[in-house]
């Protein structure tokens, strides 16, 4: 294991109704807030307006900001940003799921800087000063209401999806009702698991030794979204279920899964360019990469792959095929995605090859790509000609 330093100072207020008290945990921040949030759905399952009743309550200066999409654009960001500066906003409030919380991020960041705020997603500037940022999580999935990462697309410059990470990305605090995820469309539900599974994996995968306690806590967590995943999509008013399901995406992404260990995230540079190209929703272009990258990197480390098919999946561990024992691994990963409707190739998302070359020279732009094993241009390349099919 290796020496680590982790903190996670967000404060989580999690159960039922808890959306209410959010005028009160805003105003230790500011009396001058941002909402931000994405399209409709908010305000016709009513959580606008409570949201709004339970800030106006605290008499807190509202400046709103909507219309995040998936695959949060830096044009929106700076929108923000310029409100921010014209309102004198104390404090933000990200009222949604992944996308909303990450644009929220870069605009809380970008506040304190007079350049392009894409200047931080490109590495030209530290991070330095993050303005205090609250979550209403509506949609478990990236994590995002607890990690040190954001992750914005540039549409204007070559669709550009990049990742930032910084400890002052962390929000102050998260609101997290499992109710508000009932309504959550069946294909949102699973992209979003498969999200949280992604995370998990791309820290399991490692090639630190001595490594037990987060192992286990790792193979914990996927089995918890094996278990509960099927629930939700069957009865999506199973409240346990759903909450198992969002403080296993909270957990997935903390840092704690990672603690002492190298990590991965070949799979989600690998997917991050299908967002971009084809605005994908994100979990559904890691259904389709990760078995594909399991299958291209396995043999660098079969026991590592058969101890995931065997303490996660339940496979028999065959002593005289060990390969054949990792492969049955993949085999399940990739049926359970394709079980929860999540596209398992390139022709399930009605993609094709011509962008292939133009992808893997994106996702290598600033060198070979994740930890594991490190892909170079035409490793990438031959993982999505893999994934064609």
């Amino acid at each position: 294991m290796r020496n680590f330093k982790f903190a996670s100072p967000t404060e989580f207020l999690f159960g039922k109704e808890t959306e209410r008290n959010v005028g009160a945990e805003v105003k230790k921040y500011g009396k001058k807030v941002l909402v931000h949030y994405g399209g409709g759905h908010i305000k016709k399952n009513g959580l606008y307006d409570r949201v709004m009743e339970s800030l106006k309550e605290q008499d807190i200066e509202i400046t709103e900001l909507g219309g995040v999409k998936a695959n949060p654009d830096i044009g929106l960001v700076r929108e923000g940003i310029a409100l921010c500066k014209e309102k004198q906003v104390e404090v933000i409030l990200a009222v949604g799921g992944g996308s909303v919380i990450d644009s929220a991020k870069a605009i809380g960041i970008g506040v304190y800087y007079e350049g392009d705020v894409w200047d931080f997603f490109l590495k030209k500037v530290p991070v330095e000063r993050m303005m205090p940022l609250g979550v209403v999580l509506t949609i478990p999935a990236t994590g995002s209401e607890a990690s040190n990462t954001t992750v914005v697309t540039n549409s204007e410059n070559g669709h550009l999806k990049r990742a930032l990470s910084h400890s002052l990305l962390r929000p102050a605090f998260a609101v997290m009702n499992p109710e508000l995820t009932y309504s959550l469309p069946a294909y949102q539900t699973a992209a979003g698991g498969v999200d949280i599974m992604s995370h998990v994996l791309e820290r399991y995968f490692t090639r630190e030794p001595g490594c037990g306690l987060t192992d286990r806590l790792c193979e914990a967590t996927l089995k918890t979204m094996i278990r509960q995943l099927p629930a939700a999509l069957e009865e999506p008013e199973n409240y346990e279920a759903r909450a198992e399901i969002m403080w296993a995406g909270t957990i997935a992404h903390n840092g704690i899964l990672g603690v002492g260990r190298s990590e991965d995230w070949g799979s989600h540079m690998l997917g991050h360019e299908l967002s971009a190209f084809y605005d994908m929703t994100h979990g559904a272009t890691l259904a389709i990469m990760i078995p594909r990258w399991m299958e291209y990197v396995y043999q660098t480390d079969v026991p590592r792959f058969v101890k995931y098919a065997a303490d996660v999946w339940g496979v028999e561990h065959d002593v005289f095929h060990p390969e054949k024992t990792a492969l049955e691994g993949i085999h399940r990963t990739k049926e359970f995605f394709r079980s929860l409707g999540m596209p398992v190739s390139f022709a399930d998302a009605g993609i094709g090859a011509e962008r292939i070359d133009e992808m893997a020279e994106n996702c290598t732009r600033f060198g070979a790509v994740g930890g594991f094993v490190k892909l170079e241009k035409e490793d990438c390349a031959r993982i999505y000609r893999a994934a064609l099919e």
